[in-house]
């Protein structure tokens, strides 16, 4: 009778991105006649023996760059590429668009950023009381002298094919690094990406795990949708809500009122917590057409008992609009920025509060 096989370890323990031999450079060719078009323009004529694919050394960065900004943003999903095997051939299992490969060849940092992964903090405060109740977590990376952003890190992430393991780590390290900085009534908000999630049961062990290791009251955590536009279908996100929550924690969604997150997810999912979209309150005035808007998204919210953060405060007046139309939270700059310390509300918004 053979050995049972041994499970291969999920890929969200991957510690560093798959390698990839830069040596063999790229095959690359248009999916559509227009790409096709633009391939031609910067590398015209056959290749190796014909064909419509062309063949790039890795090193011509200006020649891939070059292509991927003529095609522009409508047609960029339309150059694809893949490696050179050994043989000199295209391999066939690893096609992916043109700018990812492209992105991946320009970020060479990636694999070191993710040994020094560090958080900015940026408050949620409770408009009844001014209180500052709890910290978003958002990655960063030193590099250069400058900080990396999470928008900068997501991207290569997914460009060197690590997308599950970098969400996964960013997970676990905000648990053991923001925890310790909150106060016992705090609550730290995680971001996570639910298109990575294949499995609940097995994917967010290692996120459980860290809580464990770091004494984090599980109460304390929320646990907040992002990257919605990817959202997976709706029983597999209510599968990962659930099991969040059956561990203790709440869940948030993100950019309600921004189209992708809609009203149907908010009424099938039930979360603890929702963010309106930051477009909704960006410079909004007491005649904005979007007062209704926001107005009756958090009344509906509020009828499925669900609390609302109103996200990109950036003024007083504002800040006082959206207390006005009943929203339970805000979080921004008039409040606070995204700082390596949790830093108290700031003064020209404490004073909303000082007389109460």
């Amino acid at each position: 009778m053979p050995a049972p096989i041994s499970p291969l370890p999920c890929d969200c323990l991957a510690t560093s991105p798959p390698a990839w031999n830069e040596s063999g450079g790229l095959w690359v060719w248009g999916s559509t006649a227009h790409a096709q078009r633009v391939l031609n323009r910067v590398a015209p004529g056959p290749q190796q023996g014909g064909g419509d694919a062309r063949h790039f050394p890795a090193s011509a960065h200006s020649e891939l760059r070059a292509l991927v900004d003529l095609a522009g943003p409508s047609a960029q999903a339309e150059l694809l590429a893949t490696p050179a095997l050994p043989s000199g051939q295209p391999d066939p299992w690893a096609v992916r668009p043109l700018a990812v490969w492209l992105n991946r060849l320009e970020t060479p940092w990636y694999a070191d950023a993710l040994k020094t992964l560090t958080f900015d903090l940026q408050p949620i405060v409770a408009l009844s009381t001014g209180a500052v109740t709890g910290y978003e977590a958002l990655v960063r990376a030193p590099h250069r002298g400058q900080r990396l952003s999470a928008s900068e890190l997501l991207r290569a992430a997914e460009s060197h094919g690590h997308l599950r393991a970098f969400d996964a780590l960013a997970r676990r390290e905000a648990i053991r690094q923001a925890t310790p900085q909150l106060t016992q009534d705090q609550q730290l908000f995680i971001n996570f990406a639910p298109g990575v999630v294949y499995n609940p049961d097995v994917c967010l062990q290692t996120t459980f795990a860290a809580c464990r290791e770091a004494g984090a009251d599980f109460g304390r955590l929320v646990f907040e949708v992002t990257e919605s536009e990817q959202f997976p279908d709706l029983d597999m996100l209510r599968r990962i809500l659930t099991r969040y929550r059956t561990e203790g924690a709440r869940v948030a969604l993100d950019d309600l009122g921004a189209g992708h997150t809609s009203l149907t997810y908010l009424a099938a999912l039930r979360p603890d917590i929702v963010k309106l979209d930051r477009d909704l309150s960006a410079n909004l005035h007491g005649n904005d057409p979007r007062v209704d808007l926001v107005a009756a998204l958090i009344r509906y919210a509020h009828e499925l008992e669900i609390e609302v953060v109103a996200e990109g405060i950036e003024t007083v007046d504002v800040l006082k609009l959206v207390t006005a139309l009943g929203a339970d939270y805000a979080q921004g700059y008039v409040l606070g920025r995204p700082a390596p310390e949790p830093l108290p509300l700031r003064a020209e918004a404490a004073v909303l509060w000082a007389s109460t």
